[in-house]
Formats: structure tokens, sequence, C-alpha cells
């Protein structure tokens, strides 16, 4: 993905998340709001207290991948805030595919 479609600014971060909507289930939560832009963005986000930096990095590998292989986000306009919460520290891939899928097509319906 290009930089223009992340949100890394931590203002932006943080009025999503004040302003945005939002969508959880026991693995994720997302944050969601329009943006005047013509493609959508999203931004990733996973507690310190989760676990190390290797860590972190890893499942935010892990989200990267599973958006990138679903279309869902690419085709509106909105902006997104995805956390992962502790409940999904334990998840191997595939379930954490199919539990942040699973908010996505919630997503789309709600549109």
């Amino acid at each position: 993905m290009n930089k223009e479609y992340i949100v890394k600014n931590k203002q932006i971060f943080t009025k999503i998340i004040k302003n945005g909507k939002k969508i959880s289930n026991n693995s994720f939560v997302i944050y969601y709001q329009k943006n005047d832009l013509n493609h959508s963005r999203y931004g990733i986000s996973v507690g310190s207290k989760l676990g190390n930096a290797v860590f972190r990095n890893k499942y935010k590998r892990r989200i990267r991948m599973i958006i990138h292989l679903n279309p869902i986000l690419k085709y509106t306009k909105n902006d997104y805030i995805i956390l992962l919460r502790k409940n999904a520290v334990n998840l191997d891939y595939q379930k954490l595919k199919e539990d942040l899928d699973t908010l996505l097509y919630k997503l789309k319906e709600i549109k």
C-alpha cells in the first residue's frame, strides 16, 4: 500500500477515535469516519501492554496483510483505525483473519 493510504499522524488518530463511529468484536475494535479524499485510509494500533516491539510489529504486519488481501477498505472513502485487543494475542493467523474479515463485512453492511 502507498503511504497516502495510511494514517500515521497522532492528531488524526485521536480525532477519528474521538469523533468516529465504532464497531468491535472479541479481537478488534475498528473506529471509522468519513474523509474528504477519493480513497480510504487506515491506521493500526497494537498497545504496548500486549507485548514488546517485536511482538507488536509482527501483529501489525499480519493485520496489514489481511487488509491488503481484503478489498472492502479500498472502495470506501473513510478513515479506519484498527485496534488489536488482548484476546487476539493467542490466536493464529487464520483465526485473526476470520475475526477481522467478519468485522470488515459488518462495516460494509452498515454503509
